[in-house]
């Protein structure tokens, strides 16, 4: 029991609120008084990229990381450890969504079966 005790005690604890990357991007590119057109231009980056990473739409890659790193200076571990995380939370988030779907359908099957079986 205390082994238990133990292992539910050692398991850190987790927001279930998903923060894109590209919110702390565009509070980056806020705080220099950069555009987005400008990022993409000095980290050689398609706007469209840029775009797609501040409204949550693309992930950054390993290489837009290091572009990043190069022009804003926080290194691409911070970027890339920010899409991960983001990526882990929506996974688990979804992951427990999909758990509470699964027990709702059981229910109702269970439901509906001691309906048929009063008729």
């Amino acid at each position: 029991m205390a082994t238990k005790a133990k292992a539910k005690a050692a398991t850190p604890l987790r927001s279930d609120l998903a923060i894109p990357p590209g919110e702390m991007l565009a509070e980056e590119l806020a705080a220099r008084g950069m555009t987005q057109r400008e990022l993409a231009r000095r980290a050689g980056r398609p706007e469209q990229a840029i775009s797609e990473i501040v409204n949550a739409k693309k992930a950054i890659t390993p290489e837009t990381a290091l572009a990043f790193e190069e022009v804003l200076g926080p290194s691409a571990e911070f970027w890339l450890g920010l899409q991960t995380t983001y990526d882990l939370t929506r996974a688990r988030t979804g992951k427990r969504a999909g758990a509470e779907r699964g027990r709702v359908t059981a229910r109702r099957r269970v439901a509906v079966r001691r309906v048929r079986k009063r008729r």
